[in-house]
């Protein structure tokens, strides 16, 4: 047994953990020495030993759908790339990047692109999550500094959260912080967001604000420090931005926000009386078309009371992805040059000095959304997709889907070999997973931490940095990258971080350029900067407070899509679901597309707890599961954003998401689409259970849900399915075991004694015994009363089902939860007890608090 210490390839929190390599498999905990967690995990980073599995990955090169060797590959991507190059010049080459990416790989990416190619074509999806925050920092700081720490979080007074539902989306801060808030009683929390979620379960208070009009409440908070003398404007701009602050007094921002004006005013006079308060944001700010100047009033505030750069104060931006503050170090993002250095004189002549190139790209490239609208009309002929899915995660997907399929060029560095971007791929580079991979990355509070590998490179997946390199050298750039590991290329890029460096860019890591190979092997977490001339934070090149006229939303009332879609992440589930789709245990708690709709409005449409309904936008139609929810606003609704064609048919929230844009960050507006939400009664609804994947007929739904036994397929369509299963069963040579019931059918097939494949139907949903299901798989039932039983989906026994899971870790029901209050668990500490749910990761417990003021009210 063999232990390393790495970093969780999630969330922007930055977790260590430990992974364990024994016969049995991949075991993970927390690291108990990491000061971004100290041992805590979530319900996702516990259960990282369970995706290092090989299924479904892509191994091995391939050509036009072919499999190859990648001498083959990389010569025929490299031949056809500077075809491209020499016939429509380097701005018609393009590169799609990932957060997901370690530094080093986005380093050389950017490297290739813009020093070498020579456009600035390469962006990534943090564009999707980060970028707003990125240009309000620049535009306040001079600088992209995120000025705050977990331990600022910790120490504070007042805790702010706006736009973050952190108990899913950050779940270990979000621990500190119920920590912190249980050791200082005096600590306020406030959360600001149009639903009540789940973060709601340590706030003292909450503003459910309209959506989209955060930006109004903190220009009005603003104007309240201006009218108690409590605001500094000793900034550039700070009279301009006081002078706009002026026009939003508290009634009108009560009546803007649609809040009561007193809940506005305790929020106002908390701000102003704390010592020390700290504003956590996340995507419900960044995800705006207006979302840097919504950053930027967050900002504002804490300059003009001077609630910055000191312990327990400052606007912290929570970053989404585990190494988006990585990508914008490196440059990943097409504004940016490398070594935050931008595309100004002397920026430029530096970094092509350094680079030793005369190819530099001289002025910023196209972002995310523009890059694929050039993709589409044919500007951009040839395309680079790195380890992220942007069929999925891209608004309008329909449209991005058109362009790919249209580019001559489409080259896509992947762990899987089947998401709904490679589809379009004319060569597919198989690229290592996380346990394979080694090198650094950076978490929220610009703490950088080594991701170590533990596992073997299988098959013949290579490090994306060394993709790159090996394509650099077919273009005729061998020289400039010929980096032997991991290690040289960071130490390239720490070098050029200090170079020409003596305080005047935040970003330095120059001292690390330093490093031997055993002393970045052993590297511990550290936070920038780390200069080679100075130990503490260089002076920000000018503080300054950007004027911010609040803008509302861009979807307005139309009778015909009259509701508000939000969209966002769960609790279990990572991105587009290459990872955490595979995790049986993480498909537990949330395992469709659903959509949240408050009691009103469920009322209004007709639509009940568990119903199906479609979902229409002008550009989409979306499939999901309801669920009413008493802490969704009414007029709104809330869809996850993780499922995609690989494991939903109509099942991508993006596809309803129009491509409108922040002007100065490019970020999407994936916060208010118009749609309207309609009920589905198809003719049946199923779950089929079988061993491996199944190509179902294109008219059946069906939601793919990893089990213990295979895979689990919940299905609806308005044609029947039976008589395709049979064939397919038939085609097999299975032996096939049917009944018919008033309400549908039930299959089973069986081969040289082992279930295959279970189907059961009804006009409804059937409720399975799904232990019973698992344990036949596993093992045959013996007797022809458990076939029976079997056939019918539920064992004579009456297995009790637990209901929806509430305690991923330990697989704990709502029903059973249930059952235990009754019995008298009477607190979230007795139901641990006795059940253990909520002594593992602490995720639930927000839940387990939920149900349990529903079910005691005088305990509430």
């Amino acid at each position: 047994m063999s232990e390393t210490r790495t970093t969780c390839p999630y969330c922007g929190v930055g977790c260590g953990v430990i992974a364990e390599v024994s016969e049995k498999g991949v075991t993970v905990r927390g690291d108990p020495s990491h000061p971004a967690n100290y041992g805590r995990l979530c319900v996702k980073g516990a259960a990282l030993g369970e995706t290092t599995g090989l299924a479904e990955r892509l191994l091995h090169p391939t050509v036009d759908g072919e499999v190859t060797d990648w001498q083959q590959a990389l010569d025929t991507a490299g031949h056809r790339l500077q075809a491209i190059i020499d016939r429509y010049g380097p701005k018609a080459v393009a590169f799609y990047a990932s957060g997901q990416l370690l530094t080093e790989d986005y380093y050389a990416a950017n490297k290739l692109m813009k020093g070498f190619i020579g456009a600035a074509n390469i962006d990534t999806n943090s564009r999707l999550c980060m970028s707003s925050a990125v240009t309000a920092y620049k535009r306040a700081f001079g600088a992209d500094v995120v000025p705050c720490s977990y331990e600022d979080v910790e120490q504070s007074e007042l805790v702010i959260l706006v736009g973050s539902n952190a108990a899913w989306t950050h779940p270990v801060l979000y621990q500190r912080l119920a920590q912190a808030k249980a050791d200082n009683p005096s600590m306020r929390v406030v959360v600001i967001d149009p639903r009540r979620t789940p973060t709601c379960d340590i706030a003292d208070l909450h503003l459910p604000l309209a959506p989209g009009s955060d930006g109004g409440l903190f220009v009005g908070l603003l104007h309240a420090l201006q009218q108690r003398g409590l605001a500094n404007s000793d900034f550039v701009d700070g009279q301009a931005a006081l002078a706009l602050a002026d026009e939003w007094p508290l009634a009108r921002v009560a009546e803007y926000c649609e809040l009561e004006r007193q809940t506005v005013a305790t929020f106002y006079d908390w701000f102003l009386s704390a010592r020390t308060a700290i504003t956590l944001y996340s995507m419900g700010i960044n995800q705006s078309a207006s979302g840097s100047n919504k950053c930027n009033a967050i900002i504002n505030v804490h300059l003009a009371s001077g609630k910055v750069n000191r312990a327990g104060c400052g606007p912290f931006s929570l970053t989404g992805q585990p190494n988006a503050m990585g990508g914008r170090e490196v440059g990943g993002l097409a504004t940016q040059l490398a070594a935050h250095m931008d595309f100004e004189p002397a920026d430029v002549s530096r970094v092509a000095r350094f680079w030793g190139t005369e190819r530099l790209a001289q002025t910023p490239g196209l972002m995310a959304v523009d890059l694929f609208a050039a993709i589409a009309s044919g500007e951009v002929k040839a395309v680079w997709i790195m380890g992220t899915n942007p069929a999925v995660s891209l608004p309008d997907s329909h449209a991005v889907c058109q362009a790919l399929a249209a580019c001559p060029l489409v080259i896509v560095s992947e762990v899987m070999e089947k998401t709904d971007t490679s589809r379009y791929a004319h060569i597919r580079f198989p690229a290592l997973a996380w346990g394979e991979k080694d090198g650094t990355v950076t978490n929220s509070e610009r703490r950088i931490s080594r991701q170590r590998a533990f596992l073997p490179a299988p098959g013949e997946a290579r490090a994306d940095w060394w993709i790159v390199a090996q394509m650099a050298k077919r273009l005729g750039f061998a020289s400039a990258f010929a980096w032997q590991d991991a290690w040289q290329v960071f130490r390239e890029h720490a070098a050029l971080s200090g170079f020409e460096n003596n305080g005047e860019r935040a970003f330095d890591i120059g001292a690390l350029a330093a490093l031997s190979r055993e002393q970045w092997q052993d590297l511990t977490p550290v936070r920038w900067p780390v200069s080679r001339t100075q130990d503490a934070p260089p002076a920000w090149r000018r503080l300054r407070m950007v004027p911010v006229a609040p803008q509302g939303m861009n979807t307005c009332g139309d009778p015909l899509y009259p509701l508000v879609l939000n969209t966002g992440r769960i609790r279990d589930q990572w991105h587009t679901l290459t990872r955490t789709g595979n995790v049986p245990r993480l498909m537990q708690h949330i395992s469709e597309p659903t959509v949240e709709l408050s009691p009103q409005d469920g009322a209004r449409l007709q639509l009940v707890d568990g119903a199906l309904c479609r979902i229409h936008s002008p550009r989409g139609v979306m499939v999901a599961r309801v669920m009413i929810h008493p802490g969704q606003r009414e007029g709104s609704a809330f869809a996850p954003m993780h499922w995609n064609n690989q494991f939903a048919r109509q099942g991508r929230v993006n596809a309803l998401v129009a491509p409108v844009c922040d002007p100065h960050s490019g970020q999407p507006e994936s916060k208010q689409t118009a749609v309207r939400i309609t009920p589905w009664q198809p003719r049946w609804q199923g779950e089929l259970f079988c061993r491996d994947l199944l190509t179902l007929p294109p008219y059946v739904h069906r939601w793919r849900k990893a089990t213990r036994c295979g895979l689990r397929y919940t299905l609806a369509a308005d044609r029947p399915v039976t008589d395709w299963l049979e064939n397919h069963y038939t085609e097999q040579g299975w032996q096939i075991q049917r009944a018919t019931t008033p309400y549908g059918q039930h299959l089973l097939a069986w081969h040289q004694g082992r279930l295959m494949s279970g189907f059961w139907s009804g006009t409804v949903l059937p409720a399975l015994d799904e232990a019973l299901i698992v344990s036949a798989f596993r093992q045959p039932p013996e007797t022809a009363r458990a076939r029976h039983a079997l056939l019918s989906g539920n064992a004579d026994g009456e297995q009790a089902d637990p209901g929806v899971i509430v305690c991923s870790c330990f697989s704990v029901g709502e029903k059973t939860i249930a059952q235990a209050i009754g019995q008298g668990c009477d607190s979230v500490a007795a139901l641990g007890l006795s059940l253990r749910c909520g002594t593992h990761c602490g995720s639930c417990v927000p839940e387990l608090k939920a149900i349990l003021a529903r079910m005691l009210p005088c305990k509430a």
